[in-house]
């Protein structure tokens, strides 16, 4: 593997200092890229450490660990152990066990880079990985941002070493070393996906073929140019990016189609979702062109896409509802699925700031509550002479439906004085008459 260390220094892999950690299966991929990080932390000035992770899907899984933490000990190198749900995760949220597991193994590995006990996962893919990465990827469906294949470095925290490394050169290092390693029984079963490929089809693509491999990697560096050419073309500068959901413009649906699917994959790349595929983000695209607003459709992991005016919401969806009255008054009043409104009385007049509001304090009633929507409420905005039912308001303001429940409204029976955070009432507004003012602060949760 006399390669490897050149490949870390061309990709900038690693930094003076850092403190590498080497997700370890005790395979033999693994236990090598360990041994040889180890070999050579010297050379690059950093700390090499290892991480493993027992998922119990298999019988052997725990004696694996076990394996690791062994070898670990013999070469002197720091490790980690984590114990994984992996089974019940893919029962909770209807995911393949390949998928919770590696749910389970990244969940694991940004918890350690986010206490500061590594700076740098890596991982041990190699050359053969990388065209059967590419291979599954375009049956299926994807297009060539997944027919360009892993990446040496994956967002300043992962690296593959081994990515341009010929699984040849990984045996050989192997048996020159003397070392180790584990089989995983499950290696063998052709009923996953990338086992197939693995055992199957790359096999008999290489006896007709002798160069397949390298190939199939030199077709995907040439996607990657592509892709990265076309990405530069994206701009997603009206994405809003909240902290359970992405809102997409209606507008970027009437792009190109090549456009539209790569602003759909970064999307689904905010949710830390690899597995979604072709026929997801056609469906997804059609709905933005055809569906009815306030329309939802469910896609796997758990997403929901609905339709809200002009944009495209995507995500963890959920319909609120919240219930209850309070009494106006000033000071703090915390409303569960909202936020916080804070009310001060001041003599001073001022402009009204963002999220603010600032009204006539001796035109509000005392009998005015703080609580929801309700079937007859009735509002007259600010210059506006009469009144609207509350939700033909609400369709006006293009407040998506599932939002519309958990908005607080300043109420005196079914007469809307506030909506908050939104507009109040043209009858309790500021004049040249008004002497006392209430200034309304409106702190949202992020929902």
């Amino acid at each position: 593997m006399e390669n490897v260390l050149d490949y870390i220094k061309k990709n900038n892999m690693i930094k003076p200092g850092e403190i590498i950690g080497v997700a370890c299966s005790g395979g033999r991929d693994s236990i090598a890229l360990l041994h040889y990080l180890n070999s050579i932390k010297n050379v690059l000035d950093c700390e090499v450490v290892a991480v493993t992770v027992d998922h119990g899907i298999r019988k052997n899984s725990a004696l694996d660990v076990d394996f690791v933490m062994q070898f670990c000990k013999d070469q002197k190198i720091r490790a980690y152990k984590f114990k994984g749900e992996s089974l019940k995760v893919a029962k909770e949220e209807k995911l393949t066990i390949e998928q919770a597991a590696r749910k389970v193994r990244y969940g694991v590995f940004e918890t350690l880079v986010k206490k500061g006990l590594v700076d740098k996962i890596a991982l041990a893919h190699h050359l053969y990985d990388q065209a059967e990465t590419v291979l599954l990827n375009i049956l299926r469906g994807s297009g060539l941002s997944g027919a360009r294949g892993m990446e040496p470095v994956r967002d300043g925290i992962y690296i593959r070493p081994l990515l341009n490394t010929p699984r040849e050169e990984i045996m050989s290092y192997i048996d020159e070393n003397s070392l180790e390693y584990v089989e995983d029984e499950t290696n063998s079963d052709n009923t996953y996906a990338r086992n197939y490929i693995r055992n199957v089809v790359m096999p008999t693509l290489r006896r007709q073929f002798r160069q397949a491999d390298r190939n199939i990697v030199k077709f995907s560096s040439f996607c990657a140019k592509d892709d990265d050419f076309i990405n530069k073309q994206i701009n997603l500068g009206t994405i809003i990016d909240a902290k359970d959901y992405v809102k997409v413009p209606l507008a970027y649906f009437y792009q190109d189609e090549v456009i539209v699917n790569r602003i759909l994959m970064k999307v689904f790349k905010r949710f830390a979702i690899q597995d979604i595929e072709s026929k997801h983000i056609n469906m997804v695209r059609e709905f933005a062109l055809e569906a009815n607003n306030g329309s939802i459709i469910n896609l796997p992991f758990k997403l929901k896409v609905s339709k809200e005016y002009d944009y495209i919401t995507i995500g963890n969806i959920k319909k609120m509802q919240s219930f209850g009255e309070y009494s106006f008054r000033h000071g703090k009043l915390k409303i569960e699925n909202y936020g916080t409104i804070r009310t001060t009385a001041s003599k001073v007049k001022t402009e009204a700031k963002p999220h603010q509001h600032i009204v006539d304090a001796n035109k509000i009633p005392e009998n005015a509550i703080w609580r929801f929507r309700q079937e007859g409420d009735t509002f007259a905005p600010l210059g506006l002479n009469g009144s609207k039912k509350l939700k033909d308001y609400f369709i006006d303001k293009k407040i998506p439906q599932r939002m519309r429940d958990t908005i607080p409204v300043l109420a005196v029976g079914n007469t809307i004085l506030i909506v908050a955070d939104v507009e109040i009432a043209d009858e309790i507004k500021i004049t040249d008459n008004s002497t006392t003012f209430y200034k309304i602060n409106y702190e949202k949760d992020l929902i």
